[in-house]
């Protein structure tokens, strides 16, 4: 059960209310760009998602904002103002490399690292027991952790990230390995952070998570941000298809000027309409055949965008 010391101490966690802001952050290894030009924000108590494939530049971007590799050009701020080592020091990172001890025990080992963050040993030592208990690893706390699975491992490795009351929040694939009740207690701890104002950036591959969770996504390909903003307004820029459902077969559709067919099965169609003209136009072709059942818009998911913007 969460102990009434350790709630306490979070309801008194101060507010953060800063933005984080990534201003053309550039690197170069020899002629290689990693990453070229970033520029966007991660707003206070929003959770960002930072999306792209192996190689995009999330992992290196994210090296640069806590300070752990350095910037060819560009800065990085947070309130305002250009960050500085002592920011990054109330900053809650988690890096793509896990740095845990294999062969120390899980509570020992999360106590040593709070107090390294300033944490007195016996707010750490609540603190961390309840956080155990919150991701299912209050039995776990005396194992080595060379002995949990990477699954555990990795919750772990979060909740090094979250000890005390972090103003910012970086994490490179926080939900990797995680199953389902691991994921949805991971989002209820973010949740505690960004109801505060704390922002939080995080790293996946796993789109439909991104989607579901993110109030802003950032998308990467070869070191370029190739979108920025809130997922309404990604879907507003991406191609919106239309699902048509007849009374018979829609194999029809295929002739219709303007109209491509991206699938056809039976009498449903999901098309790309080339204007509302190409709409009108479908609609009568469709009633002179029978019955039309449904013609609805469909807003592209972020797995759509992604490509869109990637290809």
């Amino acid at each position: 059960m969460t102990s009434l010391t350790t709630t306490a101490t979070r309801e008194r966690a101060p507010r953060a209310d800063a933005a984080l802001e990534v201003r053309g952050l550039t690197r170069t290894f020899g002629d290689l760009v990693a990453v070229d030009d970033v520029s966007f924000t991660a707003p206070p108590g929003l959770l960002t998602g930072f999306v792209g494939g192996n190689g995009a530049g999330k992992t290196t971007t994210m090296r640069m904002i806590m300070g752990v590799l350095a910037a060819t050009r560009g800065e990085v701020a947070f309130g305002g103002a250009p960050v500085t080592r002592a920011d990054r020091r109330e900053f809650g990172y988690m890096p793509e490399e896990r740095g845990l001890y294999p062969k120390q025990a899980v509570l020992d080992q999360l106590v040593y690292l709070a107090r390294l963050r300033g944490i007195p040993a016996a707010t750490a030592r609540t603190e961390v027991l309840d956080h155990l208990d919150r991701l299912g690893l209050a039995g776990r706390a005396k194992d080595h952790v060379e002995k949990l699975s990477l699954g555990n491992q990795q919750r772990v490795q979060i909740i090094a990230a979250l000890m005390g009351s972090p103003r910012m929040l970086v994490l490179d694939e926080p939900f990797s390995g995680l199953d389902p009740a691991a994921v949805d207690g991971m989002v209820d701890l973010l949740a505690e952070h960004t109801a505060r104002g704390v922002p939080v950036l995080f790293s996946s591959h796993q789109l439909d998570l991104v989607e579901r969770l993110c109030e802003r996504l950032v998308i990467l390909s070869g070191g370029r941000v190739m979108a920025d903003g809130t997922p309404a307004a990604l879907q507003e820029t991406g191609t919106v298809r239309h699902r048509l459902v007849t009374d018979g077969d829609a194999g029809w559709v295929r002739g219709v000027p303007g109209v491509h067919a991206v699938d056809v099965d039976g009498p449903a169609a999901l098309l790309e309409l080339a204007d509302d003209a190409t709409v009108q136009r479908l609609l009568a072709a469709a009633l002179e055949r029978g019955g039309v059942r449904e013609l609805t818009p469909v807003r592209p998911t972020l797995a759509q965008i992604y490509r869109e913007v990637t290809a």
